[in-house]
């Protein structure tokens, strides 16, 4: 099932949350569309568990074959893992870190992503798309080393990766957070572990700050919206986590 997340002018932002195992095997993964004329990118494909739905569902609104983007945040298998069968049915280059642009091969057979990956550098890019572009933004450490979120200024969303993630259902993914306050149980637990320190978090909403935001939307976990895009900034600004709370303990032989 698609979720439309803006629709104006020939530009459509779409999620998807529902693909992949629903036994509870797997964590629940969203993976986008977004679509500006004649082009289309497709944002965090996730791995082998989603792609045929994946595929087939997009090919209600865009025809596969013509995607010329793809952006991964990171090189996580809910990520990427499904890199190799992308390569086959699409002509797509992939847009990922420099960090990882060696690494995200090793999920395809020898060759099939020659000059076909786009490092993207340590401080960002702009990535056009149609008439518009996507503006690939730092969010290293949080949590992967070289880590990006993806801007759309057309639809003012922000497809932020891991950070914003909440844990739960698919059904509960699909659900917008208008306010924090009742959602930040599904949301503290990942935060504290996955995100490296309170300093990077604090760095990460200076930028934000800086720009018209008008939804956060994780890979995992449900959109956030009207002034539950604020408090999350806000939230995070001070949040301690990762490496604020390791000491001796955490690193002793085990007995």
């Amino acid at each position: 099932m698609a979720i439309e997340l803006f629709n104006q002018g020939g530009h459509v932002c779409l999620m998807f949350s529902h693909l992949g195992d629903e036994e509870g095997n797997a964590v629940q993964a969203n993976q986008f569309l977004v679509i500006d004329g004649d082009q289309g990118a497709i944002i965090d494909p996730g791995g082998n568990t989603a792609y045929n739905e994946l595929l087939l569902t997009i090919g209600r609104f865009f025809a596969p074959q013509k995607l010329s983007k793809i952006l991964a945040s990171h090189a996580d298998p809910d990520i990427i893992a499904s890199l190799d069968r992308w390569m086959t049915s699409t002509q797509a280059q992939l847009y990922i870190s420099r960090l990882w642009e060696r690494f995200a091969p090793h999920f395809c057979k020898p060759g099939k992503t020659k000059g076909r990956i786009v490092g993207i550098p340590d401080a960002g890019m702009r990535i056009p798309l149609g008439k518009s572009e996507l503006i690939a933004l730092p969010a290293h450490f949080m949590h992967a080393e070289g880590n990006f979120q993806f801007w759309d200024p057309v639809s003012q969303i922000l497809f932020s990766g891991d950070l914003g993630v909440s844990l739960g259902t698919s059904a509960q993914a699909a659900e917008r957070i208008e306010s924090l306050g009742e959602h930040l149980p599904r949301m503290e637990a990942f935060h504290r572990r996955y995100m490296v320190s309170s300093k990077i978090l604090r760095l990460w909403a200076n930028m934000a700050r800086q720009l018209p935001i008008r939804m956060i939307v994780p890979q995992h976990g449900a959109p956030m919206q009207g002034k539950a895009v604020g408090e999350f900034i806000e939230w995070v600004s001070d949040l301690s986590c990762g490496i604020d709370h390791m000491t001796q303990a955490n690193y002793a032989v085990p007995a």
